[in-house]
């Protein structure tokens, strides 16, 4: 191990728990993966990341996958979605979120135009176009991994404005209960 690995090592160590890295690891899973994994990744003792990925299954963060004699962990997708949602309603005005995905949408207009596609998968079926200089293949890769971060981007934010007024009202309720409550 390299000095300065070495040193992100002990920095990654001595300024988190080992509880917080192993949340932080469950919390970057793509996909599902053993207590084995998880604790060699937070550099945490097996029985505390154990511990620590029962609770945060107890509390909804996480979920058990049964893979044949081995138990996996995971994220709660729904729940990382129904979160992602939330915070862009907390965070953005009705009018952001429109003008976001306006600008979400002129921006792959403007792909479509440049290309001649109508989808990213067209283009990059063009990539093993024989005739590209690898700066308009390495241009191409950047617009396609731009575009499939757009479309779902937009699909939030379509979720967030479908979503806008049943969250508004959801906490007036909160906050009309909690007046109550203090008068």
């Amino acid at each position: 191990m390299t000095e300065s690995l070495r040193d992100g090592v002990q920095s990654w160590t001595e300024s988190m728990s080992a509880r917080d890295r192993i949340r932080a690891v469950a919390e970057s899973l793509r996909e599902p993966r053993s207590v084995n994994w998880i604790s060699e990744q937070a550099d945490a003792a097996w029985s505390t990341t154990n511990e620590e990925l029962q609770d945060l299954v107890d509390q909804g963060q996480l979920r058990r996958v049964e893979a044949g004699e081995t138990t996996r962990y995971q994220p709660d997708y729904t729940r990382l979605l129904f979160e992602e949602i939330r915070t862009l309603i907390e965070e953005n005005t009705r009018e952001e979120l429109r003008s976001e995905l306006a600008a979400i949408t002129e921006e792959i207009e403007e792909w479509k135009a440049t290309y001649d596609v109508e989808t990213w998968e067209e283009l990059e079926q063009s990539l093993a176009d024989g005739d590209l200089a690898s700066a308009e293949l390495r241009d191409r890769r950047d617009v396609i991994a731009f575009w499939r971060e757009n479309e779902e981007d937009r699909r939030l934010i379509k979720h967030a404005l479908e979503l806008y007024s049943d969250v508004e009202a959801a906490r007036e309720q909160m906050t009309d209960v909690a007046d109550r409550a203090t008068s």
